[in-house]
């Protein structure tokens, strides 16, 4: 069978992460490596509470993680999810060739990166800001400025 990458977006559950870290999260990358995938990125998404309650649970810690994996073998992986316990949802979509490289680097920047990129176009939209302020000031008079055409009488 062919194989694809895929997209893994995988619901923990909050109070079993948080209790052990490494074993929640080792479980995704261990549970792909065992079906025969390859893991290209496997990170820490973020921590939200849940639209509605997933097996009793409000709160859940989403885990990103973009495999290489023969079609074949996603059935089983899938199975595999559904039996684990820390596991509450997993959704798989199967990835564009053409845009894998952009997603995987994308995923590896994490979201300290996407931070960092909105934190300079914030700060290069104020300079534009400011310096279209200055113009617009430097332009005009100011409504108090006398002009020196008039002359005050006493």
């Amino acid at each position: 069978m062919a194989v694809n990458v895929y997209e893994g977006m995988f619901i923990l559950d909050s109070n079993r992460y948080g209790r052990d870290v490494e074993a929640v999260s080792g479980q995704i990358p261990e549970m792909i490596q065992k079906a025969g995938g390859e893991i290209l990125v496997s990170r820490l998404w973020e921590e939200r509470r849940l639209a509605y309650p997933i097996k009793g649970q409000r709160k859940g810690t989403y885990w990103l993680a973009y495999f290489r994996l023969s079609s074949d073998r996603l059935a089983e992986m899938q199975r595999q999810c559904q039996l684990s316990e820390s596991i509450l949802r997993v959704l798989f979509l199967k990835v564009d060739p053409r845009i894998v490289d952009a997603l995987v680097a994308h995923a590896q920047a994490g979201p300290a990166a996407a931070a960092n990129r909105e934190t300079a176009e914030k700060q290069e939209k104020e300079a534009e800001g400011s310096e279209a302020e200055a113009v617009a000031v430097t332009g005009k008079e100011a409504p108090d400025a006398v002009s020196p055409d008039v002359k005050e009488e006493s």
